[in-house]
This record gives C-alpha cells, sequence and structure tokens, in this order.
C-alpha cells in the first residue's frame, strides 16, 4: 500500500528525513509519534506528494507527485492545522467531494454523526469556524468517502468526549479495508487505536513495533469515580467530559470512548491524591475491572 524507500529530505542546509525506509499495509493503522520536530509532518507531506525527496514513496506502486490526482482521490487526509481557506463549507464540501468522486452528502451526515450541522453552517465560511468545529468537517470530507489509506495528523486534538466517540466509530468501519496513518507526539493520545508504532527521532524511525490490538474501536465505558472530599478543579477537569456529580461532589459518573482510556487514566492520575475508588466497566458488556485506590 505505502512506501518509502530511502527517504532523504533537507530544508537548506538542515536534513528533516535522513533514510526513511517503512511500508505500511491495509489493514495496519499506524501510530507515528515523536516529538515536536522529529519529521512527522514532513514524512506526511511527502507521502502526499506535497514536497520533493530524495529516495522514492509510492502509494499502490504509484508516485505520489507524479500521479497525485489518481494517488490522492485514494487518500483521505486530516492535516493537524485547517487550512486558512475562505471557501464557504457547502462549496467546501462539493469540491472536496468532486476530487474523489464521492457523494457530498455523505460527507455532511458524517460532519452531523460528529455533531457539526453543515447544512446550516452551508454559506458560513470555513476560516470563521470554531477550532472544533473546522476539525469536524475535516474529519467528515475524509471519512464521508471511500478512503483506501487514512492519513491524520492530530486527528481528535480539537474534538470533544462525546465526537472523539463518533470519531473511534467511525474509524472502526474502515479498518480492515484501509490503511491508516495518525500522526501525533504524544501516544497515549492513539494508543488504542492502532496496531503498530512508529516513533521517530530527528529524522530518522527508532522504535518499528507490533502492538495488541485488543480495543475495539467503537467500544464504550461506564466509570464512576468517588474522591475522599469535592474538589473544584476535578470538578471542571471531568465536568469536560461530560460526567455528572452526585453525594456532594464526591462521585461523579459517566461514559468515556474505549480508546480514550489510556487518556482519561492520564487525567484522573493529575488527580490521584484525592481518589477513594474508581469503576470502569465495558457499557455492552457491563464486565470489567474495578479499581480500589486507598
Amino acid at each position: 500500500m505505502i512506501e518509502f524507500e530511502n527517504i532523504v529530505k533537507h530544508f537548506r542546509r538542515h536534513q528533516v528525513l535522513k533514510g526513511i525506509n517503512l511500508t505500511i499495509e491495509r489493514g495496519q493503522r499506524v501510530a507515528l509519534v515523536g516529538s515536536n520536530g522529529a519529521g512527522k509532518t514532513t514524512l506526511i507531506r511527502c507521502l502526499l506528494g506535497e514536497y520533493t525527496c530524495h529516495g522514492r514513496v509510492l502509494v499502490d506502486d504509484k508516485d505520489p507527485r507524479l500521479y497525485r490526482r489518481e494517488v490522492l482521490s485514494k487518500v483521505g487526509f486530516v492535516p493537524q492545522l485547517p487550512p486558512p481557506l475562505r471557501m464557504p463549507v457547502g462549496q467546501l464540501i462539493r469540491f472536496a467531494a468532486s476530487l474523489c468522486d464521492s457523494d457530498p452528502q455523505r460527507m455532511v451526515a458524517v460532519a452531523e454523526e460528529l455533531g457539526f450541522d453543515a447544512q446550516h453552517f452551508h454559506k458560513q465560511p470555513f476560516v470563521k469556524l470554531s477550532g472544533g468545529q473546522k476539525q469536524k468537517l475535516l474529519i467528515a470530507i475524509a471519512l464521508g468517502r471511500d478512503s483506501q489509506l487514512l492519513v491524520m495528523d492530530e486527528p481528535a486534538a480539537n474534538l470533544d468526549p462525546q465526537a472523539r466517540h463518533i470519531f473511534f466509530k467511525l474509524l472502526a468501519g474502515k479498518k480492515d479495508h484501509a490503511a491508516m496513518l495518525i500522526s501525533s507526539h504524544r501516544l497515549d493520545e492513539v494508543a488504542a487505536l492502532v496496531n503498530r508504532v512508529v516513533e521517530m527521532d530527528q529524522g530518522e524511525i527508532v522504535l518499528d513495533d507490533r502492538v495488541a490490538d485488543l480495543v475495539d474501536l467503537s467500544s464504550r465505558l461506564y466509570c464512576r469515580i468517588r474522591l475522599i472530599q469535592a474538589e473544584e478543579a476535578f470538578a471542571k477537569a471531568i465536568g469536560e467530559w461530560g460526567f455528572s456529580a452526585s453525594e456532594n461532589g464526591q462521585v461523579w459518573d459517566g461514559y468515556i470512548a474505549g480508546p480514550d482510556r489510556l487518556r482519561f487514566l492520564g487525567l484522573l492520575s493529575r488527580y490521584a491524591a484525592l481518589l477513594s475508588a474508581m469503576e470502569i466497566s465495558e457499557v455492552e458488556q457491563q464486565q470489567g475491572a474495578s479499581i480500589n485506590v486507598v
């Protein structure tokens, strides 16, 4: 599906990519991780044919610079930073759909699933949308089509927890038919989405490892958290996940997307001294482990 063969990229005298060799097949969901400046975004732009480079990049045996339209018609791309487009939302959707011979209504429907009413904002310039609205629309354009390759750079960074759950469910529907390359500087953001981790550092691949593919991307978890005492900072943080309080703010109940469990536990770790007990269980089966914190 994707082949990087000895990819070298310079910006003037600075070598950003130093001989990258990497192959990604259909059905593989690859986390491309590394700190800012590791070369992740540059590698993605080489894949999309936006940059010239030394070496060879192939998507289904085709060079993305020589067969740009043909290659990009197979690719759903979610950039890290939304482009400053002044095009109205409706026109942007129609334009994107025309490039890959897709039905624009599919993109509209995906946007609605994510919580963005594209019909209501169809005359609004893209650049005037909020960060979350832009992200939902870009994801809808990428997933509302028959993509054989999904390339996503920090795709869920601006999404609320409910939209993240829907996003993960949409990915679950494509995981057997498409290759996915998901870039992030934090592994906990994408760990549960992938079955392979590729880490970059200073323009080189320093880790390429297969990981257990045990998390159902469409799963949902019920969580109950008991605190030693109520705390305003915790209430604000957990409230952003849609949790509700009882017993004077000492017990919190809510739901999280299965792939978000590591990210959620990272949040709770900041308030470890407040935790009295925690229960997490699968919604569908109502089975799971309870963790008591003393």
